[in-house]
């Protein structure tokens, strides 16, 4: 390049530049561009003022006119409109509206603070109307990358006629392209591109987005166009300037006309060589004036060599020439070229280039599509975007080109066959008219505009996109599984498919093998034999298909449309495929040039079929001459090749060429002739040709049937798709080494299964999931059906389920699952996905062919059967039809196989291992990881089996597994549940396909079995709308299924879909057809379903689709069918209240339903009739509606976390499995979440218990230091507030931000009631307390008065004493002596006057009670003196106290239910004898009676004697419990209390023998009166001392005898007033503060405890499981019993032993510190009352009753001090040495108080046990009436929850047996009710009750919740076991026959039934 810059002339204003000038330039253009921004604005500015060349002043800035400022750069830009995005955010051009110079770019200024003018003139309007007249400093020509080469060619050469040849000086070239692109591969492809071109300067070149955002771009864009100016003589292109071009270009245009142009391919070369010299020289134009020497002296510098690589480089010959030819000079070299070779070079040149641009057009063009259209071709779209739920799909208004590839995916996959054409929206009025409406650009008046044949419009204007390109860009930008998708719904669609696709990037020929691998096409063929047509049904993947494939090709440009003919073809009423006339079709089309679709023709088996078998019909689009690849490879793959063509005539020699081979071929031949109207003609066999001209498209189209018709008929050759993998030439995308990968690990299970039998398959290869999985659900079935012994029948079916599972685990080692297995551990991903496809191909290629034989043979054989029902009689052959129909229907069922068949054998396996903790077996694939491998493929999109279909079980254990493993990967996600349900074959599975994009597993030709589900994520677009993360989709088998019959289907329906309807938040009802009969089946089904939900306290929503509506746009019509409707379902919501025993009267009592809003029409599915119909548009739309709906209603539900739905499931499917859902249906998260809030309820109440008992004490203390005489509620409810208001809010915050507050919310009222009723009962307990405090210290009142006075004599007598006996003071003895002397007459002295109170004599008060009541007294003192009494309530059968009278006459009365019930099976034998009736009718009397014959006369049999020691145990409790209500302590005894309790005790008597068939003898009255007297005695004798020791002087005084003595010895030793003083003050203290440190300590013991023991810090549940924890490891039979009989009275002592146990051994340490603590307290608040009295008497100067008063007052609240009286020590005067006496006195008791023992706690008010006792056993004690198990709700009155616990017993424990036998029943209650057994509610009825219906017994059995359970607590079975003689002792019946123990409970072991209560509690 160096020579070239020596000799040759510089460009520009035509003068020549030496060396030196040349290479100061260089550096100056080095120096500027190297400039920053200042410089740069400073050189611009400076331009502006001289300029250099000529020498020319212009004005300075500073001298503008300030009217008009000019700018100091105007540039215009030029180019495509294409090559640049216009916007908001453009920093160069920021809008499209038209600019003059005085408008300046407001982002360049900010950016650069300069005034530039930039005027648009993109796709070069007006360029007339540039205004040069103020000067242009640059032209920036806007190319688009890839089209840059074309595009600058054309724009220079328009505006060098526009502007002549020195403006190119001014043009600074800009290729632009996308974001996304590499700037240095885009710059640098684009650079070498434009240096062919002589024009061309690289110094003028840049490179920048297509946005032209980047701030650096365009300054870096400025910087060269202020280098341009600089360096251009001239720095503005003017008018002038122009007007100069013109002329001279005019000249130059003639001169080239009249020369010749000759030369040698050595001089072409040259030219070659000049014209690379020159692309980097100013003025390359002038250089072309060299002469021929100069240019042959350049030439021979180079190297042969670099000639020849010179020669290759050259592409753009076309282009020299036109530069060279327009160039001065440019004919003079011309002129040496020889013609011939000039000739020669420009063909090879201009194919070159031809080639090129159009590679470079098409790719520009791809480009610009994918951009339009917002898609990038190196990201490829995948199922998974589209599987989301994003926005709703946009209405033609408002969708934009970016909008249409998702609008066209959403709507394929809604088989909405309009996706085809989209209209998008204009962005303005003028732009929507403007591509049918054009405006010219001519003037007024020119005629000659209005006679061209063009139309000068403006070229910048967008075109529409054609609508196939649209598809076939989305199809490239699609990864291989969205592919498949897309050609499966453009299948269903009844579309054209690629079938040969030209790569948009490689320009490679590829078939899209891979994406026609899940259509299955189904037809009929028809063949004639024997003069009969035979009809035969095939259906089979579309790949395996054999058919006939007929070829259409397009040879030149015909008027004609091939595409519409084709479709006439095949079905003339749908466009198969897209043709000129279709809506959205366009001139342009960039993407479907060579691209050949293929369609196929399914008839149908009738009489008006165009064709009697499958065909294939292929459609190559574009010229087929330019298209010759795909053109070769159809003719040879075609059974037929048809051929328009626009003429036929020799002539044309390309097209006579292709038409000759192909008449030359063997392959039949149809030549359509568009120029001639001649008939079609046979020219030789299979060789046709036919005229269009002047013939109608249906003569056309019916000629050509009966043409290829009569073709096909004699062929034998047929076309397979698969077939397309071995032809050479293309590329199949099978061959992807991912797919071959999948496609290899599919075929090793292929290999396994392709030569056997299919019905043999499952049998073989999947074992676990036949026989024996059937045979295990059947099992597991039965148990909740079991008669007679069912414990022992349960035991039995469980080991078979055990011995089931190990046989599954024996046989789970197949070949197939291994392999399976182990492909999805060690593949990949995206190798998973090709390995499922394939493997799901391959299984329904392999079962399609027997499918279709098995259903010609049914359809056949259903025919025979119907035919024969028409004749209305039951013949022998009918029945022989029929059970012929039932085979092949069994057939069927075991010739069903697919994907999920493995899936399922998967689930058993695991099953299988988990319930046997089985480990791996040899050569086995890990059981534990197949719950990971289903996790990962449902959250892929894969849809999972819920419930299988054919055994009709849902497999918990191995579906919680799978959610528990998409739990750990996914988070415990919100997910909204819509399932579907609806009749078989309605098109459920369809429509939610159609709806979400999703692909239900379904078995090649089957319906959906069972039930599945799949998850679908919100998008993040719209996820703010929702409150969940995922919809989970259920799809279910149809209800009304033809494979079950009579009962089993309705037992079926009911439970499918309760299970179903149970399960979703949303559940879509879908009606198929007009039917009122099977809507009417379907509809009572449902409304049971709601029914049952509405019970169990679940409300799922629904939504009514009638499907199959002839016309939904009628709306009256609608209306009426949803007035129908709804009174429909009243009608059924009436029928199924009754079955349900349920009060309602119209469906929305049952679930909230609006008819206007929640029922849908939908059209029919198919636009006709298939096998050929398209899906309905109606239809789609419908469904895209439905969706909208759907997706609202689901905005105002936060759906259930995965976790729930978990459990949900189990819950269900439990307690579907009993007949009696409602009353067997376990929420295991509500329960789980209620128990939480019972143990937070448990909280809440011990926080204001504990803060209760604190003010308690406190005003406790208050009252008996005299302080306080009344306690107000106000003031209660005052000191509560804080505690009460702080618990409310943490419930509010408990109840609202709890994760379970959809559920919490039912119970929140409930408890808050519960908690407000709580504080006040505590207000009220704690009120009524005290007031008892202030009413005994009332009573007290007359002995406290007298206090003072007592102690002031008693101390004046002491002193005196004292005074008398000093000199004796050490001789402790006389001392002594003395006080004892003259104490008790002291005492007398002063209670002369006073009564004293006697004690009880209960011994004479008793007697004389009973005398009253006419009791003889012999018969009192014999019990008395026996002792007899003591034993009333455990004698074992009450002989003695019974008389011999039987009340026959009370058989009549109405008997009273007994605590034990008898049971037995509900059959009877109906052919009884009258000695039998005579049995019967003698055990039914000895029953009633009570006696047993067996026994002596008077034993009863042992249900009574446990009712009459009920009865005893009662009376006693409720005896002392109305005792303990006396005021015995307060006001004293009085004998009429016992008068009460016997009257009392004499009336529940009288009432319970008037209920039995019995009487009682005196005796027993008078024993019952003893025991209860007795029971009392304890108590009322500690009432009455308490009573005497607060009211009687005498007791008082004695009590104070040490004390005084104590005194008198001080004053004795002659101590001081102050030093005997305080020894009596400490005295009261060491009494008072033992008093509070123990109340104090049992508080504080408690609350300790509270949190601690683990059986105090929960609910109910865990103090029960404790107990029972407590009792097995006691192992006594008598605490047992005593638990079973009285639960409280054994919780109640538990809680003792456990607060003993705490306190006196484990926590010793800890409780002593406790006790300590409070002793340090107290001593801390007696020191500071000395100092504070002490200080205060001290400053104010006051005496000892001052003194008294202040110690006292400060200690007021928390030590009841006694009265200390001061009158005798008012002579103390020094108070700190009082102080100090005190304090000795009080390390005293501190050290005596530390060594306090516990136990001294029971001697006061408050103990811990009790404390935790009240806390703890204020709870439901209601129980079981079936096994005595008590209720575990922490609340005692639950209404109107009904009673329940998660454990009971058998019914041993309580005693129960089977009447008339002494066979004790072993029975669990929760077995029973889910057996067919029954029982008598108690031993007089006369009727059993069957179990499951056990609510129906009355009252007791009604407010009980037994859930049918079929696990058994291991405790109860190990106790049974373990107590089994005890039991048998204690209630008189024997562990036999029926009543036998199973065998499997004697494995239990102490550990296991201990462990299983862990298990059982577990929440």
């Amino acid at each position: 390049m160096e020579v070239s810059n020596d000799n040759i002339e510089g460009g520009g204003g035509g003068e020549s530049e030496t060396k030196c000038e040349t290479d100061n330039k260089v550096q100056s253009e080095e120096s500027t561009s190297n400039n920053k921004l200042g410089s740069m604005n400073d050189e611009a500015q400076h331009s502006e003022t001289k300029d250099t060349t000529t020498g020319e002043e212009t004005k300075s800035a500073s001298t503008e006119n300030k009217d008009k400022m000019e700018p100091e750069l105007t540039l215009v830009l030029i180019g495509d409109t294409n090559s640049i995005e216009i916007g908001p955010k453009n920093i160069l051009l920021e809008h499209d509206e038209p600019t003059n110079v005085e408008h300046f770019s407001s982002k360049l200024y900010d950016l650069c603070g300069r005034h530039i003018s930039v005027i648009n003139r993109l796709g070069f309007p007006n360029l007339d109307r540039i205004p040069l007249n103020q000067g242009i400093h640059a032209f920036v020509l806007l190319l688009p990358n890839g089209l840059h080469v074309n595009h600058y060619h054309s724009a220079v050469q328009k505006l060098k006629k526009a502007f002549g040849k020195d403006f190119l000086s001014y043009v600074m070239t800009i290729v632009t392209h996308n974001d996304s692109y590499k700037l240095d591969e885009t710059c640098g492809s684009a650079l070498e591109d434009l240096k062919d071109f002589s024009s061309f300067n690289e110094q003028r070149f840049h490179t920048c987005r297509r946005s032209m955002t980047d701030a650096t771009e365009i300054i870096d864009l400025l910087e060269k166009v202020d280098v341009m100016v600089s360096e251009n003589d001239h720095h503005c292109y003017t008018t002038l300037m122009c007007d100069g071009n013109k002329e001279q270009k005019e000249q130059l245009e003639q001169k080239l006309c009249k020369e010749e142009t000759a030369g040698t391919v050595e001089e072409m070369e040259n030219i070659v060589q000049i014209k690379n010299n020159v692309l980097n020289e100013w003025g390359g134009a002038e250089h072309l004036e060299k002469t021929d020497d100069n240019i042959r002296g350049q030439s021979e510098i180079k190297s042969p060599t670099e000639t020849e690589e010179k020669a290759e480089e050259v592409e753009h010959s076309a282009e020299i020439k036109c530069n060279v030819l327009n160039e001065p000079g440019g004919a003079e070299h011309s002129e040496k070229t020889d013609d011939n070779i000039r000739q020669e070079s420009e063909i090879k040149f201009s194919s070159e280039t031809e080639e090129k641009e159009k590679n470079n057009r098409m790719k520009y063009e791809m480009e610009t599509l994918f951009r339009r259209l917002d898609l990038q071709y190196q990201q490829k779209l995948s199922p998974e975007e589209l599987l989301e739920i994003g926005p709703s799909v946009k209405q033609s208004p408002d969708i934009s080109e970016k909008d249409l590839a998702n609008i066209f995916l959403q709507k394929l996959m809604m088989l909405d066959y309009k996706a085809r054409y989209i209209p998008v929206r204009q962005d303005s009025l003028d732009a929507r008219h403007s591509q049918s409406v054009l405006v010219s650009e001519s003037d007024d008046n020119d005629l000659d505009a209005l006679y061209s044949t063009t139309v000068d419009a403006d070229l910048s204007k967008q075109t529409n996109m054609h609508p196939m390109d649209v598809q076939m860009a989305v199809f490239h930008c699609s990864d291989s599984f969205l592919k498949q998708n897309m050609i499966t719904k453009l299948s269903q669609c009844q579309y054209a498919l690629p079938f040969l696709v030209p790569n948009p990037d490689t320009a490679a020929i590829e078939c899209p093998l891979w994406t026609f691998r899940q259509i299955i096409k189904t037809w009929k063929t028809t063949q004639v034999k024997d003069n009969s047509k035979l009809v035969t049904m095939k259906s089979m993947p579309i790949c395996n298909a054999e058919t006939h494939m007929v070829s259409f090709f397009r040879l030149g440009s015909l008027s004609e449309s091939k595409s519409q003919l084709m479709n006439s073809l095949i079905n003339d009423r749908h466009n198969t495929f897209f043709h000129r006339n279709c809506p959205g079709s366009t001139k342009s089309r960039h993407l479907m040039d060579g691209v050949a679709e293929i369609a196929w023709y399914c008839p149908a088996g009738k009489p008006n079929d165009s064709f009697t078998d499958c065909i294939a019909f292929c459609n190559l689009h574009g010229d087929a001459l330019m298209i010759e690849t795909q053109t070769k490879i159809l003719t040879e793959t075609s059974s037929v090749n048809v051929v328009l063509v626009p003429t036929l005539e020799k002539s044309h020699k390309s097209q006579a060429t292709v038409i000759s081979d192909l008449y030359k071929s063997q392959k039949p031949l149809i030549i359509l002739i568009a120029d001639n109207d001649c008939d079609a003609v046979q020219m030789k066999p299979g060789k046709y040709k036919m005229g269009l001209k002047d013939r109608s498209q249906s003569d056309v189209s019916e000629s050509l049937k009966g043409i290829i018709g009569k073709i096909l008929s004699g062929l034998q050759t047929s076309f397979q798709l698969k077939s397309m993998a071995n032809v050479s030439g293309i590329r199949v995308d099978e061959d992807d080494p991912v797919c071959r990968k999948g496609e290899k690990a599919a075929m090793e299970i292929f290999n396994l299964i392709q030569r056997m039998n299919v019905s043999k398959i499952k049998d073989t290869f999947l074992p676990c999931q036949g026989q024996l999985w059937h045979q295990w659900a059947r099992i597991k079935k039965e148990l909740y059906h079991l008669k007679g012994n069912v414990e022992e029948e349960k035991s039995q079916k469980n080991q078979q389920l055990m011995k089931i599972r190990e046989d599954q685990c024996s046989v789970s080692c197949s070949e197939l699952m291994k392999s399976f297995t182990e492909s999805l551990i060690s593949l990949s991903s995206q190798e998973i996905e090709y390995f499922l496809k394939w493997t799901q191909i391959l299984i329904d290629a392999l079962s399609t062919d027997d499918l279709s034989s098995i259903l010609q043979s049914y359809d056949e054989k259903w025919s025979e059967v119907l035919d024969l029902k028409k004749k209305h009689q039951k013949s022998p052959l009918l029945v022989g039809k029929q059970e012929e129909l039932e085979k092949i229907s069994k057939k069927l069922q075991s010739a069903t196989f697919g994907l999920e068949h493995i899936f399922r054998e998967m689930g058993q396996i695991y099953e299988a291992h988990q319930a046997l903790k089985k480990p791996p077996n040899s050569g086995q694939t890990n059981w534990s990881k197949y719950p990971k491998l289903a996790a990962d493929l449902m959250i892929s999109g894969r849809p999972m089996e819920l419930m299988d279909g054919d055994a009709g079980h849902v497999p918990l254990m191995w579906i919680s597994s799978v959610l528990e493993e998409v739990i750990k990967k996914l988070g415990d996600q919100r997910v909204f549940v819509l399932s579907v349900l609806g009749v078989q074959s309605s098109g459920k599975s369809t429509m939610l396909n159609a709806m979400f994009g999703l692909q239900f597993a379904v078995s090649a030709g089957r319906c959906t079995k069972g039930a599945f589900m799949q998850l679908v994520k919100v998008s993040d677009e719209i996820k703010k709308d929702f409150r969940f993360d995922y919809v989970l989709v259920v799809d279910t088998e149809g209800l009304r299924a033809l494979e079950l019959a009579g009962d089993a289907t309705l037992h079926h329906d009911n439970a499918l879909a309760t299970f179903v309807v149970g399960l979703g938040n949303m559940t879509l009802i879908n009606i198929f057809g007009e039917n009122p009969a099977e809507m009417q089946d379907v509809l009572q089904i449902v409304v049971q379903a709601f029914m049952r939900m509405k019970k169990v306290k679940l409300s799922p929503s629904c939504v009514f689709v009638h499907q199959n509506v002839t016309d939904i746009g009628a709306a009256e019509k609608n209306m009426d069918g949803k007035r129908r409707l709804q009174e429909k379902l009243d009608q059924m919501v009436q029928q199924a209240a009754k079955e349900e025993v349920y009060d309602a009267e119209c469906f929305s009592d049952v679930i909230a339903f609006d008819v206007q809003q929640d029922v849908k029409y939908f059209a029919q599915l198919w636009e006709g009739s298939p096998p050929m119909a398209p899906p309905n548009p109606g239809y789609s739309e419908s469904v895209q509606e439905l969706k909208r709906m759907i997706l609202t209603k689901a905005s105002q539900s936060a759906g259930i976390t995965l976790s729930h739905f978990k459990s949900k499931i189990q819950d269900l499917w439990n307690a579907l499995m009993n007949e009696q859902f409602v009353f067997s249906f376990k929420n295991t998260l509500e329960i789980a979440a209620y128990r939480k809030l019972e143990v937070q309820y448990g909280n809440w109440t011990w926080d204001l218990r504990s803060s209760m008992l604190t003010i308690e004490n406190q005003l406790y203390t208050r009252i008996e230091n005299g302080k306080l005489d009344k306690v107000d509620h106000t003031y209660l409810l005052k000191e509560m507030s804080k505690t009460y208001e702080k618990i409310k809010k943490d419930m509010s915050s408990h109840f609202e931000d709890n994760r379970d507050k959809d559920m919490l919310v039912q119970w929140r009222g409930r408890f808050e009631i519960k908690m407000k009723e709580f504080h006040e009962e505590q207000l009220k307990e704690v009120k009524r307390k005290l007031d008892e405090v202030i009413q005994q210290k009332k009573a007290c009142k007359k002995l406290d008065d007298k206090k003072p006075e007592f102690e002031n004599k008693l101390l004046q007598k002491s002193k005196e004493l004292a005074h008398q006996l000093k000199d004796k003071a050490k001789d402790e003895e006389e001392l002594q002596k003395q006080f004892n002397s003259v104490w008790t007459d002291w005492v007398n002295e002063l209670t002369e006057d006073i009564k004293p109170i006697k004690d009880i004599n209960l011994e004479e008060d008793k007697m004389f009670i009973l005398q009253e009541l006419g009791i003889e007294w012999s018969l009192i003192d014999e019990s008395n003196s026996s002792r007899r009494y003591k034993n009333v309530s455990e004698v074992e059968n009450y002989p003695f106290y019974l008389t011999k009278i039987m009340k026959n006459q009370d058989l009549c009365n109405k008997s009273r239910q007994s605590e034990e019930n008898e049971h037995e099976p509900r059959t009877h034998t109906s052919n009884n004898t009258v000695v039998n009736m005579f049995k019967v009718g003698f055990n039914y009397i000895k029953n009633k009676v009570g006696f047993d014959s067996t026994k002596q006369q008077n034993a009863l049999k042992y249900e009574e004697p446990l009712c009459i020691r009920s009865f005893i145990n009662d009376v006693k409790q409720e005896s002392v419990d109305a005792f303990r209500k006396k005021p015995i302590a307060t006001k004293g005894y009085s004998p009429t209390y016992l008068q009460e309790v016997a009257k009392n005790v004499q009336e529940k008597l009288t009432v319970f023998e008037s209920e039995r068939n019995y009487s009682f003898k005196k005796e027993f009255i008078v024993d019952i009166l003893l025991y209860v007297v007795e029971g009392l005695g304890s108590w009322l004798l500690d009432s009455h001392q308490t009573f005497k020791k607060n009211n009687d002087a005498l007791t008082y005084l004695n009590n104070k005898k040490t004390h005084y003595y104590n005194v008198f010895r001080s004053f004795c030793k002659g101590n001081s007033s102050a030093v005997v003083f305080g020894e009596m003050i400490c005295d009261k203290l060491k009494v008072s503060t033992v008093e509070a440190v123990c109340n104090k300590t049992a508080i504080d013991l408690a609350k300790d405890m509270r949190c601690s023991i683990p059986a105090f810090s929960g609910n109910r549940l865990d103090l029960e499981k404790h107990v029972l924890k407590s009792l097995a490891q006691k192992n006594d039979f008598d605490d047992f019993i005593n638990y079973i009989r009285h639960p409280r009275r054994q919780v109640e002592a538990f809680i003792k032993a456990e607060v003993k146990k705490y306190i006196f051994k484990k926590h010793k340490g800890k409780a002593q510190n406790i006790l300590k603590k409070n002793v340090d307290d107290i001593s801390q608040l007696v020191r500071q009352a000395l100092f504070k009295a002490t200080t205060k008497v001290k400053t104010q100067g006051g005496d000892t009753e001052m003194w008294v008063k202040e110690f006292s007052s400060f200690l007021k609240d928390e030590l009841p001090l006694d009265t200390i009286c001061c009158q005798n020590f008012s002579d103390i005067n020094n108070f700190d040495f009082l102080k100090e006496e005190i304090e000795k006195g009080l390390v005293n008791i501190i050290e005596e108080m530390n060594h306090l023992s516990l136990d001294k706690m029971k001697e006061f008010r408050l103990r811990p046990d009790q404390i935790l006792i009240d806390q703890l056993c204020k709870c439901c004690w209601v129980k079981c009436p079936f096994c005595a198990a008590v209720c575990t709700n922490t609340l005692e009155n639950h209404s109107p929850d009904d009673h329940s616990v998660p454990f009971h017993r058998s019914g041993a424990i309580k005693g129960r047996h089977y009447r008339h036998t002494d066979i004790m029943s072993v029975d669990f209650c929760t077995t029973n009710v889910a057996s067919d057994n029954s029982f008598y509610p108690d031993h007089t009825s006369e009727y059993s009750i069957p179990h499951k219906q056990y609510r129906k017994a009355g009252p007791r059995f009604a407010n009980w919740r037994i859930t049918p359970d079929e696990s058994k607590l291991k405790y109860w079975t190990w106790f049974v076991c373990r107590f089994q003689k005890d039991l048998e002792d204690h209630y008189g019946y024997k562990f036999k026959g029926k009543g036998k123990i199973p065998s499997e409970w004697k494995t239990h072991t102490k550990e296991e039934a201990i462990k299983s209560l862990d298990e059982m509690f577990k929440l």
